[in-house]
């Protein structure tokens, strides 16, 4: 897969299902938000790295730097929508 933005988003969405995998419990948005926020942490790691001068090569290590990005940010949603509910 290449490192475009198609590319990204399509890494997110399985970054998206693995990140609720490795986050056990219940989400306050549901699948489609945590898809939504996998995205957004495939975005989001993918734009870091650039930044620090990583290189993700193609592979495995595109969709661990997306599901670590997947996981940070649904661990900052979660604390976010306990905040606010409680």
């Amino acid at each position: 897969m290449d490192h475009s933005i198609l590319g990204w988003l399509v890494i997110g969405l399985v970054a998206g299902v693995l990140g609720r995998g490795l986050m056990p419990g219940r989400d306050p948005g549901g699948i489609v938000v945590t898809i939504l926020i996998g995205i957004c942490g495939a975005l989001l790691a993918g734009f870091v790295a650039g930044s620090v001068g990583w290189a993700i090569s193609p592979g495995w290590r595109s969709y661990a730097a997306a599901t670590l990005g997947a996981v940070a940010l649904l661990a900052v949603y979660r604390v976010m929508i306990a905040r606010r509910v409680g």
